[in-house]
C-alpha cells in the first residue's frame, strides 16, 4: 500500500465496556469524545492505515476478552474528510443532547 493512498478508518472505544487499540500499521490522526446527556458514551479515533493490520479490542469487564480484528473488516475512507463526515453522521443519530469534541492530542485508547 502506498502512503499516498492510505485509507482511513474509525476506531471506537466505549469507556467501561471496551477499548480499541491501533495495530502496528495504524497511525491515530484525531480523537473525539462523544457525549450524550453530559456523559462520555464513546471515544472515536480516526486512524490512517499504512498496510493491513489487526486492531486489539479489549473488553473492560470480566472475563476481559481480547479480540484481534483484521482492519479489512472496518469501513475504509479515502480521505480524512470522508472519515470526519462519517463520524459526524454517526454521532448525529437521534439528535438530542449530544456533542462531539475533538481532543487536542490524539490517543489510541483510554487505558
Amino acid at each position: 500500500m502506498n502512503p499516498g493512498d492510505a485509507p482511513y478508518v474509525i476506531l471506537t472505544s466505549k469507556p467501561g465496556v471496551f477499548r480499541t487499540e491501533a495495530g502496528e500499521q495504524a497511525e491515530i490522526i484525531e480523537t473525539y469524545d462523544y457525549l450524550c446527556g453530559g456523559r462520555t458514551r464513546a471515544v472515536f479515533s480516526i486512524a490512517r492505515l499504512s498496510g493491513p493490520t489487526r486492531l486489539v479490542v479489549t473488553e473492560e469487564t470480566p472475563p476481559y476478552v481480547v479480540n484481534r480484528v483484521p482492519s479489512k473488516f472496518l469501513d475504509h475512507f479515502a480521505s480524512i474528510e470522508a472519515a470526519r463526515r462519517e463520524l459526524d453522521h454517526l454521532t448525529r443519530f437521534g439528535g438530542g443532547d449530544t456533542t462531539l469534541t475533538r481532543r487536542a492530542h490524539p490517543v489510541a485508547a483510554e487505558q
